[in-house]
């Protein structure tokens, strides 16, 4: 029997302090877990933000989780998400080019923008631009 499989989008603020410290790699060697770098900002003597999508092994996680607490990472789940009004959507393009992880991009047999969910970091970029206020953000 497998063990549960957990797959979560987390929000990571490190203080200044841990800046320079090797965090995302001790979560991948020590715990065995799998990241994807949604969204980083990272600079020298300043508080450091990274989103993630964190996965692994259920138990793995939970003990990677325990890690960046005791380390003084503050975390917490990415609690919004950006959705779009498909009924007022009129693919006009314009979330396009300013969409940082091609979560919006152009289907191209139909010309029709593609909303990829799961690759959207809620970054909200795409919310002002649209001009019938389709992308809409949700807590």
């Amino acid at each position: 029997m497998s063990e549960k499989q957990v797959s979560k989008k987390i929000v990571l603020h490190f203080p200044k302090s841990l800046i320079n410290e090797p965090i995302v790699y001790r979560l991948i060697k020590d715990f065995n877990l799998k990241y994807n770098i949604l969204k980083a900002q990272i600079l020298p003597d300043q508080e450091g933000l990274m989103v993630m999508d964190l996965s692994g092994k259920e138990k793995d996680y939970k003990k990677g989780i325990d890690y960046l607490k005791k380390t003084g990472v503050s975390m917490q789940l990415l609690s919004k998400d950006i959705r779009r009004d498909e009924d007022s959507c009129t693919h006009c393009g314009a979330c396009i080019v300013i969409c940082p992880t091609e979560a919006l991009r152009p289907d191209k047999k139909t010309g029709k923008v593609i909303f990829d969910s799961e690759k959207c970091i809620a970054c909200e970029l795409c919310i002002d631009p649209c001009p019938v206020r389709a992308m809409e953000l949700h807590f």
